[in-house]
């Protein structure tokens, strides 16, 4: 390749999953705890996206219901929001609402949990910067745990978009080499499932 060429930008996505009823948080399904707010009344999901949107700009929400997220909200943090109509059947039902919203051009996505607030935006860039560098899958490990936000390259897609059932993409990184980027980053272990979680989370 000349070196007159231009390089090729490498395009990384997000896709934010909030399309769960959070049954644990509120078994009659009323109260969303992805609108709760944490301190200085920034919600869940708002922080959730800031911290992708600080590293990713192109993020795309998948959700059950368009009309929860107010228009500000959308302008701000998403590039696109998917009603997931399939999502009770389980989360990778809401992967794969997310990955086909992908350009044909992009590279890599990072999917994200909603429900977990903590996530380092340094621990996102990490795991951009692994998938840039050629990794398949990426995944933050702190203290010797696994956690959230995964990475997956485009060459991941087509599996990923065949996922069905409520283990998410578990399956691809036991079935696939995974790179384990090391991160101290307790948030990408803590997620909010219970009113006690957010309580503790919702301290400064």
């Amino acid at each position: 390749m000349s070196n007159l060429e231009p390089r090729h930008e490498f395009r990384c996505h997000a896709i934010l999953l909030a399309a769960g009823r959070g049954r644990r948080f509120d078994p009659d399904g009323i109260v969303s705890k992805l609108h709760q707010p944490l301190h200085h009344n920034v919600s869940v999901i708002e922080q959730s996206a800031l911290r992708l949107s600080q590293v990713i700009p192109q993020c795309h929400i998948v959700t059950r219901s368009a009309s929860h997220w107010p228009a500000h909200f959308l302008r701000q943090y998403a590039s696109s929001i998917r009603v997931c109509e399939d999502a009770d059947l389980g989360m990778a039902h809401s992967l794969v609402c997310g990955v086909q919203q992908l350009p044909q051009d992009c590279d890599a996505v990072v999917i994200a949990l909603a429900d977990m607030p903590l996530v380092e935006s340094t621990t996102i860039a990490a795991i951009v910067q692994a998938l840039r560098d050629g990794a398949q899958i990426v995944v933050p490990v702190c203290q010797g745990q696994r956690g959230n936000p995964v990475g997956f390259s485009k060459s991941m897609f087509a599996e990923l978009l065949q996922l069905r059932g409520d283990q998410g993409a578990r399956a691809l990184l036991k079935s696939h080499p995974v790179c384990e980027v090391q991160v101290e980053d307790v948030g990408i272990l803590r997620d909010i499932d219970t009113p006690q979680d957010l309580s503790s989370l919702s301290k400064p």
